[in-house]
């Protein structure tokens, strides 16, 4: 027999939803893997009581106990393997795979029983229907009547959310059926109510999501947000993970709480927050005490914390987090980006936020917060910006099908993004999946567990991780690490628009030579009508060579004389400096001295207007020329044009008359065309070097050709 069994597209019943996942049996004990979440779930051998097999809505259904009263429903088996699954308990866990249907005989009146943590309703010996009592959000109690409210479900389209039970009087003296059954549930209901005193409190935090300042109690099971307008509790057994990010500014920090889905999520009006976030600032200190003896705190943390702490306020509030909730703080990994920060800057729907890639996923804070890990990810695909070349989008495409786009991420970035997905072997769209390059994750490995506690070592060896920062940030400016986003593309393009011999560039055969010349002569075209229009402006706003120089102040005047006198005193110093030490000296300066110098700025002032009257006088007279001249060619121009209607005009006039002479004259010989045409050539220069000429005289010299 196989020691594992493996089973796909299993649904997990939690909380009145069904969760796709993957579940696997091997002689150790039982694992299911959320889908939608990554949240595993680990049932151990030992702790095995008992495994029912009965017929669901989904086909067929496997119902597991546990001894500390746990229950586990998973659905979606097929009837044939019942057999493979019975052999299985028998041989490796060392129970019987009972057959047990559920009541469908409709009947509204029972036996209620409580096992462990599930309400079960039965007719007989059947099961009509059971309740996770950890689904209960609140117990009420009537006259002979039970209430139970249970907590919503957002994915699910239709909720229970109410189901009363007739509980009959009885006459046994001292005991109240209704008082015991509503105990019976409170007792295992997840039912928060903060009883006695907090063990510390966080005075006006502020929070990002949901927005506002509010005052976080800390209690034993959970967690109490006390805000002006809301109030929130969060049981610890919500929390899925925990973030600790640096923001871009090295000022801040984020301290993310991720909680899981079917949970009931942070409401605020009809908005629903899966993520608390924090957003602490790096020069905030605080010493806490928390309300507990040194004893209770040694017996309960295990030396995670103790009695009186003081830090940094983001430090305190994820230490404590992290005892209370017991689960790993993540931080970012090595990722540094071309600034030198561990994250990028970009956009996501309608918000900017910061994109932070992790160890093992992607987390992009803050609106909405996004967290997506590398085991739930079908591919990654860099594209193009749609409005510019300076910046490109970043897809992730999930095995589910979902789809995000982290958009306007600067060019220089994706080097350092690119080198971190092909190092992580994620699937590129762009170039497909290579040999090698296939994904070696653990399918069936809780996506928060680590080998190593990063936070704890980055606690440890802060200042050393600032100082390397430093130094990385340092070098990375100098240095372009990724000059085009696609470096194949964005030279051709470039040769194409810009340069002003492409066809020249190319250095392949004869053959292709021809196909070369065609295509940038047509973006030859282009680059000339552009460049013009960039250069008209220019040419408009360019000065006059001759026109004056304007005069120098008084301290530049001092500082062309003394420039020399500064660089010999000091050796070797830069322009920057100089002009530092000049100002220094300047300043220094007696007023007599600089009286001096205001006198040559004077008389530099005064030379400069007189030349200015000189000059402009002269560029009236150069103006006035102008004009004349432009007035003159605009009438030799009309008297050109009146020439040729005259002449239209009179050869139309004899054609008309002298038909005869036309058929004479239609046999012209080519040397007789010739001479006509150059004969009108020079009549036309002839009147054009006249200046208010009459009557023009084609007409005669037109006769004396034709005599010839």
């Amino acid at each position: 027999m196989a020691d594992t069994l493996e089973f796909n597209e299993i649904y997990q019943e939690v909380k009145g939803s069904m969760n796709d996942g993957r579940l696997r049996l091997s002689r150790q004990g039982v694992i299911f893997k959320n889908s939608k979440t990554g949240k595993v779930d680990n049932i151990q051998a030992s702790e095995l009581a008992e495994g029912v097999w009965r017929r669901v809505a989904l086909g067929h259904g496997l119902k597991l106990l546990t001894k500390n009263g746990h229950v586990y429903k998973y659905d979606g088996f097929r009837e044939s393997e019942f057999d493979k699954l019975s052999d299985f308990f028998k041989a490796h866990y060392c129970l019987e795979l009972a057959e047990k249907d559920l009541c469908v005989k409709g009947w509204n009146w029972g036996t209620v029983r409580f096992g462990g943590q599930l309400l079960s309703f039965d007719i007989g010996e059947q099961p009509v229907f059971e309740i996770p009592l950890s689904n209960v959000s609140q117990c009420t109690t009537g006259k002979n009547e039970v209430t139970l409210e249970f907590h919503q479900n957002d994915d699910a389209e239709v909720s229970l959310m109410e189901v009363r039970f007739y509980v009959p009087p009885t006459q046994e003296d001292g005991v109240d059926p209704v008082e015991a059954f509503a105990q019976n549930v409170l007792s295992k209901a997840d039912v928060i109510q903060a009883t006695g005193d907090a063990i510390c409190i966080f005075r006006e935090l502020q929070c990002l999501t949901p927005r506002g300042r509010y005052d976080i109690r800390i209690y034993p099971t959970f967690l109490h947000l006390h805000g002006k307008t809301f109030d929130y509790k969060i049981p610890y057994t919500t929390v899925l993970r925990l973030f600790l990010l640096p923001h871009k500014d090295q000022r801040q920090m984020f301290f993310v709480v991720s909680r899981d889905g079917l949970d009931p999520p942070i409401k605020q009006g009809q908005t629903r927050y899966h993520f608390l976030i924090l957003l602490f600032s790096k020069d905030e200190d605080i010493s806490l005490t928390l309300n507990m003896n040194e004893e209770e705190v040694e017996k309960r943390f295990e030396g995670r914390l103790t009695k009186n702490m003081s830090g940094s306020l983001y430090e305190m509030v994820s230490r404590v987090m992290k005892a209370l909730v017991n689960r790993k703080i993540t931080v970012p990994g090595n990722f540094q980006g071309h600034s030198g920060a561990q994250c990028i800057t970009c956009s996501y729907k309608a918000s900017s936020g910061l994109l932070y890639p992790l160890e093992r996923g992607f987390i992009y804070v803050h609106k909405p917060p996004v967290h997506i890990r590398f085991d739930e990810i079908s591919f990654v695909n860099f594209a193009r910006g749609t409005t510019t070349t300076r910046s490109f989008d970043f897809e992730i495409e999930t095995k589910q099908g979902t789809q995000y786009t982290f958009s306007s991420i600067e060019r220089e970035e994706y080097g350092k993004l690119f080198d971190f997905v092909n190092a992580k072997k994620l699937n590129i769209k762009n170039r497909g999946l290579k040999e090698g390059m296939k994904q070696s994750y653990d399918e069936y490995a809780d996506s928060d567990e680590d080998q190593h506690d990063a936070y704890l070592e980055r606690m440890k060896e802060e200042g050393k991780i600032r100082e390397e920062n430093a130094n990385d940030s340092s070098d990375g400016s100098g240095e372009e690490t990724d000059e085009s986003f696609n470096p194949g593309e964005e030279d051709d393009d470039v040769a194409e628009e810009f340069d002003s011999n492409a066809s020249a560039s190319s250095s392949s055969g004869d053959g292709d030579s021809d196909r070369d010349d065609k295509k940038p002569a047509k973006k030859a075209k282009i680059v000339k009508d552009r460049k013009p229009r960039k250069k008209q402006p220019e040419s408009k706003k360019g000065k006059d060579p001759n026109a004056p120089k304007r005069p120098m102040s008084a301290y530049m005047l001092w500082l062309n004389a003394s420039r020399e006198k500064i660089k010999s005193d000091h050796p070797g110093i830069s322009i920057t400096d100089l002009s530092k030490k000049a100002g220094e000296l300047w300043k220094a300066m007696s007023k007599e001295k600089k009286e001096e110098w205001d006198r040559k700025a004077e008389d530099a002032r005064r030379d400069y207007e007189k030349a200015m009257k000189e000059y402009s006088v002269g560029s009236k007279a150069d103006s006035h020329r102008a004009e004349r001249s432009k007035k003159k060619k605009k009438k030799q121009e009309k008297q050109m044009k009146g020439k040729g209607d005259k002449k239209g005009a009179t050869s139309k006039s004899s054609s008309s008359k002298s038909p005869a002479k036309n058929m004479s004259e239609s046999f012209k010989s080519k040397e007789f065309v010739s001479s006509d045409e150059s004969s009108s050539a020079e009549s036309k220069k002839e009147d054009s070097e006249e200046e208010g000429a009459g009557s023009p005289a084609p007409s005669s010299e037109d006769s004396a050709s034709g005599s010839d």
